[in-house]
């Protein structure tokens, strides 16, 4: 299976993938948010069978039912004597703390969680700081108490 990144200069990248048994998809993601997304003929590469228009929630959707989150990592309370439980907590696109910087959520003062990093298709950012803005999408790596990390969950999501 090869994926190609090509830049398109003012309108995003587009991603081709060939899958192992031969078949072309191809992604368009826009700078706005928006993805297409385009099925190809094995046997006529330049001849799309049809395309889907995304915008950028139903994107996010997508990709949460193709790329799960992986399972909590519970730190029992036989290993190192603490009762603490790691949890990677999205940013959805109607979280009230999209587009705002970290310190508005004021997690630790809140709750006694720490945001470790957050996880970002670019690429992850550890020991993020306050000003550091959150974007739909990111994903909140957090350690501690169970109870502690409910709670940031609920704040993040806005309930």
């Amino acid at each position: 299976m090869g994926t190609r990144r090509t830049p398109l200069p003012g309108v995003g990248t587009q991603y081709d993938i060939a899958s192992r048994d031969g078949r072309h998809i191809s992604v368009v993601a826009h700078e706005d948010g928006r993805r297409f997304i385009g099925f190809f003929d094995p046997e006529d590469p330049d001849s799309c069978q049809g395309t889907v228009a995304l915008d950028e929630e139903e994107a996010a959707r997508l990709a949460s039912i193709l790329a799960p989150q992986k399972p909590t990592v519970t730190l029992h309370d036989g290993e190192l004597g603490l009762d603490l439980v790691t949890e990677r907590i999205p940013i959805e696109p109607d979280s009230p703390y999209r587009g705002r910087p970290m310190g508005d959520t004021r997690a630790r003062t809140r709750t006694g969680a720490s945001i470790v990093a957050v996880l970002r298709r670019t690429g992850a950012h550890p020991s993020p700081g306050p000003d550091f803005r959150l974007e739909a999408g990111d994903t909140l790596l957090v350690v501690g108490t169970r109870e502690g990390v409910a709670d940031l969950a609920d704040i993040i999501a806005g309930a």
